[in-house]
């Protein structure tokens, strides 16, 4: 599979470390608005070319797929150009600012018959997948409560780009905290009632967003649950976080990114290491876009299953006006 990077940003930088073990079935090229940081990342990465704006990316016969990892303000334009194009696509999440936007992508989806997946790696990372198998085999009996953590002081610059809700379609839970709502909405159970609560921001310093949202949910099972957001509060060794999933037959304890799973309750307790070597997920994905596209079937991150999480989000925002 053949495919075009649309940016040559930090994402890209990730998404291209993580291609490197998939080197054989997949080769990448870079496209920039400069052309000199096309070239750059060519060089850097291992790519097989380099274009000096998006348009030349995506009207090339040789191009299979493009990923769009630019800011989402500019999301809905590239994937029309593409689809048109007969290209298929992967988004970077957010994928979209507004329910009308998937609405169109999914209607170019459908007269093109190619593929769109949501760039949500959390989804297949190993964390996820143990967690989804845990609730699937009753580990947890009755599920009472899940709450979700992901809190560290991650501040961003004056300059970047995050900081126009312009550009990044809304204030940091949006940009970046949907992540960790797909994951509190993709085990297993389905969250049926949403509502946001959000403090007041800190405009001190150069990161000027809103940057913490505490969310309180019902899932369709009965149980509730929570998820605490920030990017403004220390955190243990800059990044260590807690979540729990609640039943009544055990309880569940996962470190919220994915280093280790404990199992405890009825019975000996479990000590699960989901695994590191493809921990964010990244790998799975793009071999997940590659079967989709050669079966001509629906990726496991749909168009659909991104405009579930886009619900809540605006059920989020709504419910804080």
């Amino acid at each position: 599979m053949r495919i075009a990077f649309l940016g040559c940003g930090f994402i890209t930088r990730v998404h291209s470390r993580h291609l490197r073990s998939l080197r054989g079935d997949i080769s990448y090229s870079y496209a920039s608005r400069d052309r000199a940081r096309a070239d750059a990342f060519c060089r850097d990465h291992g790519g097989a070319g380099a274009y000096s704006d998006y348009t030349a990316a995506i009207e090339d016969p040789t191009i299979d797929a493009v990923v769009i990892a630019v800011p989402p303000r500019f999301h809905l334009d590239l994937t029309l150009q593409a689809l048109d194009a007969g290209k298929h696509v992967l988004v970077e999440k957010p994928a979209y600012l507004r329910m009308d936007d998937y609405q169109a992508v999914l209607a170019a989806r459908n007269r093109s018959g190619r593929v769109v997946l949501v760039g949500e790696n959390d989804h297949y990372k190993p964390l996820a997948v143990t967690l989804r198998r845990l609730l699937a085999e009753g580990a947890l009996g009755e599920m009472v409560f899940g709450h979700f953590t992901t809190i560290a002081k991650k501040l961003k610059g004056a300059d970047d780009w995050r900081n126009d809700e312009t550009m990044a379609g809304g204030d940091a839970f949006f940009e970046e905290g949907i992540h960790w709502l797909h994951l509190a909405g993709s085990l297993g159970p389905r969250i049926a009632t949403i509502h946001g609560y959000r403090p007041s921001p800190s405009r001190e310093g150069p990161d000027t967003r809103a940057k913490s949202m505490m969310v309180a949910f019902s899932y369709d099972n009965d149980a509730v649950g929570s998820l605490y957001y920030s990017r403004e509060i220390p955190s243990l060794f800059r990044g260590l976080r807690l979540s729990k999933l609640f039943g009544r037959r055990r309880i569940i304890t996962f470190e919220s990114n994915g280093l280790f799973v404990f199992v405890r309750g009825e019975g000996l307790p479990k000590l699960l290491f989901p695994g590191f070597r493809d921990i964010r997920g990244y790998q799975a994905m793009y071999r997940d876009f590659a079967r989709s596209i050669r079966e001509r079937g629906a990726p496991e991150m749909s168009l659909e299953r991104a405009m579930d999480d886009q619900r809540l989000m605006d059920q989020i925002y709504a419910s804080l006006a």
